[in-house]
């Protein structure tokens, strides 16, 4: 029989989703998840609220991940919509270099363009420079309107200032953009939603065009319409239209793990060689169980 597929999300906001989402994605393979810094949906008016925010990233969220048997990491940045309010903006980015250096942060993100306006080009040099200045990854997010030149314009301004093309994860791709991006040396990720923006039926296409060599496939899964699912689903599909299974392997798991693995925080050894669940344990007093029996994978019979 043949082995499991083991899968990685390397864009998923779980602080959005549930403790169901996290027990589904473990019984479909996922092992480790990356959870960027994004915008929650509605403006924040203080500093307080970002570093809340950052700390559960790097506190109670991998916390709660380890709950369900995945390994939690994030990215930290100052996203590109809030980059618009530049008052709370300096204060931010003097902020992020105290999460820089947790134990579980593998790359600056996401940052970037969404309207494309003069405030968030200031803040993504500023960040690249910052991503430079201590050698790591960038998770670019790509503005949703006028995708292409976006994407392009993304891409240039990392170049500009000195960033190894191959240290860059450009998301949000689709058809129109792929190309551009494998080219130019970039890794290209593909996010997959139920209804819009990349399905998985376009996924497995662009794999067949492409190949699997620089792409990787998330979920982006937040508080909106989204699935927590899309990577495993897309990895099956992929292996139903006959794609080798090496190529799914490459975009569902091992391109993620070999770009955001680089500052050495991210380990398969984090997930292979793990003792297992144990949900008697507590942070800051809490349990995700409400009362119900912890699972202890130690006192398993075997």
């Amino acid at each position: 029989m043949e082995e499991k597929m083991r899968i990685i999300d390397p864009h998923v906001h779980m602080s959005s989703r549930t403790t169901d989402d996290y027990e589904a994605m473990a019984a479909n393979g996922i092992v480790a998840i990356i959870e960027p810094s994004f915008w929650l949906g509605q403006p924040r008016t203080q500093v307080g609220s970002f570093q809340d925010y950052y700390s559960s990233l790097v506190g109670w969220e991998p916390f709660r991940a380890s709950q369900f048997g995945i390994k939690h990491y994030c990215t930290i940045g100052l996203n590109s919509k809030e980059a618009n309010n530049e008052a709370l903006a300096e204060q931010v980015v003097e902020l992020l270099p105290l999460y820089l250096h947790k134990e579980n942060v593998v790359a600056i993100g996401e940052i970037g363009y969404d309207d494309q306006t003069p405030a968030e080009d200031k803040y993504f040099r500023i960040q690249l420079e910052l991503a430079k200045e201590m050698g790591m990854v960038v998770q670019v997010h790509t503005p949703h309107r006028d995708k292409k030149a976006g994407t392009i314009k993304s891409m240039e301004v990392c170049l500009e200032h000195g960033l190894d093309p191959s240290m860059v994860v450009i998301d949000h791709n689709n058809e129109e953009t792929v190309k551009e991006v494998l080219d130019r040396g970039f890794w290209a990720a593909f996010t997959i939603y139920p209804k819009t923006k990349m399905g998985n039926e376009r996924m497995v296409k662009v794999v067949e065009k492409y190949g699997s060599t620089g792409i990787i496939v998330d979920s982006s899964a937040d508080w909106g319409v989204s699935d927590p699912l899309a990577v495993p689903k897309t990895a099956s599909l992929m292996l139903r239209s006959g794609i080798d299974r090496a190529d799914v392997v490459k975009t569902c798991y091992q391109n993620a793990l070999d770009i955001f693995g680089h500052n050495g925080r991210m380990k398969e050894s984090d997930w292979l060689e793990a003792k297992g669940v144990d949900q008697s344990q507590l942070f800051n007093d809490n349990s995700v169980l409400r009362g119900q029996q912890p699972r202890k994978d130690s006192e398993k019979i075997l």
